[in-house]
């Protein structure tokens, strides 16, 4: 059951972003996937991620503890080198 929210959690995220990025600038779309990478993605995927490897491949809770302890930091770096591309992109002069 937690798994089936995590995933519901992690699809809402990535349509709202999908939206709200849809015709605007390339600016504002880098913009808006990083905060929705930092900060639904980062922590949300990394769990489940995680939960399904440790769950049911390694059977140990600390390999998923271990893993969560990798991605969530590789996701929310992620997520803030999309914003930060975004917020120092110049825009295109027509």
């Amino acid at each position: 059951m937690a798994l089936v929210v995590g995933a519901i959690i992690v699809l809402a995220a990535l349509s709202l972003a999908f939206e709200l990025s849809r015709g605007k600038s390339a600016k504002r779309k880098y913009m808006v996937w990083g905060i929705t990478t930092m900060l639904p993605i980062a922590f949300v995927f990394s769990w489940l991620v995680a939960l399904i490897y440790g769950d049911w491949i390694a059977h140990d809770g600390f390999a998923a503890i271990g893993l969560m302890m990798l991605l969530i930091p590789l996701f929310f770096l992620t997520g803030v080198i999309l914003l930060l591309i975004g917020l120092f992109k110049k825009e295109k002069q027509s």
